[in-house]
């Protein structure tokens, strides 16, 4: 018997492993734009985000605190905004069921340090 040779090459599943590559894309582009803390923020009568913020604190539902993304103490905290220029602006970001506690003291350590741009960010109410 005589192999018989191709005259195309199906392409189909090609792009069936290409469209699961775009949708795989697609999603994990959503999580990366959106931020890695889940933050659920207060309401307010009109949203306030600062456009030129150049540092994060994030404060999520356990009172976990990051900077930039980065998990810190309160005191690691301190430590790491002592050295920064007191011009830059600060953003809090504070999920809206924490203890008002570890608000405070987040707030204190931002104050105290000196720093003149602080603003909370919160989401309009619907």
């Amino acid at each position: 018997m005589e192999e018989k040779e191709f005259d195309y090459i199906n392409v189909i599943p090609l792009v069936d492993v290409m469209l699961v590559l775009l949708t795989i894309v697609l999603t994990t582009s959503t999580f990366i734009a959106t931020g890695i803390i889940p933050v659920e923020l207060p309401k307010a009568s009109k949203s306030y985000e600062d456009i030129l913020k150049n540092q994060t604190i994030d404060i999520d539902k356990k009172g976990d605190i990051y900077l930039n993304s980065r998990y810190l103490s309160v005191d690691d905290l301190r430590q790491s905004l002592r050295p920064m220029d007191k011009n830059i602006p600060i953003l809090i970001r504070a999920d809206k069921n924490i203890s008002l506690q570890i608000f405070v003291s987040v707030l204190d350590v931002v104050k105290n340090l000196g720093f003149k741009k602080v603003s909370l960010q919160t989401e309009e109410k619907t």
